[in-house]
């Protein structure tokens, strides 16, 4: 099972530097473009994808999050923080494994 990115260019970097594929995507045409193409490759398990690159293509990761079990798309921050009105990191720890750290 293999990660896959899409992000902004400092987050597809940083994931490369641990050896993570990945695109970078500035625009909506690209973040769709890059999210199709990690659909298509059947040895990705995890999609990374940050949460603005996420908001450009939102209808399509929330039909494929609701419609679809692998790969898991899995939404962080970027290097700016969280966006309003999301979850930290620290939170979304939290609760999935309902310890508070």
């Amino acid at each position: 099972m293999k990660y896959f990115v899409i992000g902004d260019e400092d987050t597809v970097l940083g994931f490369g530097l641990v050896g993570v594929n990945g695109f970078a995507a500035t625009n909506e045409t690209e973040a769709e473009n890059s999210f199709k193409e990690a659909l298509k490759d059947k040895e990705i398990g995890i999609v990374i994808i940050t949460e603005k690159i996420a908001e450009l293509i939102r209808p399509l990761v929330d039909a494929y999050l609701f419609t679809f079990n692998f790969p898991l798309i899995v939404e962080i921050q970027d290097r700016s923080g969280k966006m309003p009105g999301k979850p930290g990191i620290r939170q979304m720890v939290n609760e999935a494994i309902g310890i508070k750290l």
